[in-house]
């Protein structure tokens, strides 16, 4: 089944690049299109990282372990349309002008969050391959990994940033991540717990047969 998905998956990804190409042709963008670029590629980076990270508790919750062959091209999806939400503004914003983008970095706060959103993803595209994996490890993977958190926390402060008026979708993803990011927090408390009952029996089991050996001997 997974098999069969994954290309309506990969498919369904692109629909929103295909309709901002569409727009852009047909010229149904409005007045301002590269403002209409600018935001709905930001808007869809956003939403593949809450896909992204929905996945981990929905697996838990449902126990469908297929779910997590998803997560890795959901990311890469998140991270393609940063890169052209970031593109975006380098180019038609900044036409390339690497001072004056370093400057604004550094001028406008939403613009320094979003750029560190953006950097924090540069190293969980570029290391999600089996191969990393396997260099680095099952655990200095996962640990990497979890720049993700941090990334999607970012991306919602330059959203919240960036609006003027109406914040109310910036709140919305907001309050998203802030329960997936619980959700989290939750699975790894009771993982927690639930090891101390075996560990303590373990470390029971130690010191009995330390001092059955203390009384042989």
């Amino acid at each position: 089944m997974v098999a069969r998905l994954k290309p309506l998956v990969f498919l369904a990804a692109l629909v929103p690049l295909g309709a901002l190409v569409y727009g852009a042709f047909a010229d149904t963008l409005g007045a301002n299109p590269l403002d209409v670029i600018t935001d709905e590629t930001g808007t869809w980076t956003l939403r593949f990282l809450v896909l992204t990270l929905l996945i981990t508790p929905l697996r838990r919750w449902t126990r469908w372990n297929w779910l997590i062959r998803y997560r890795r091209m959901l990311g890469l999806f998140a991270f393609f349309y940063g890169s052209l939400h970031f593109l975006t503004y380098i180019w038609f914003d900044q036409f390339f002008d690497v001072a004056e983008i370093v400057a604004d970095i550094g001028r406008r706060p939403f613009i320094t969050v979003g750029f560190a959103a953006f950097v924090l993803m540069v190293p969980l595209a570029a290391t999600s391959t089996a191969g990393w994996i396997r260099r680095l490890g099952g655990r200095r993977w996962n640990r990497l990994h979890r720049l993700v958190y941090a990334s999607a926390v970012l991306a919602v402060v330059h959203y919240l940033w960036l609006v003027k008026a109406d914040t109310s979708r910036p709140v919305r993803y907001g309050v998203i991540i802030g329960i997936l990011l619980a959700a989290r927090v939750w699975f790894a408390y009771n993982a927690r717990h639930a090891k101390a009952p075996h560990a303590a029996a373990a470390a029971r089991r130690r010191l009995s047969d330390g001092v059955e050996s203390v009384d042989a001997g």
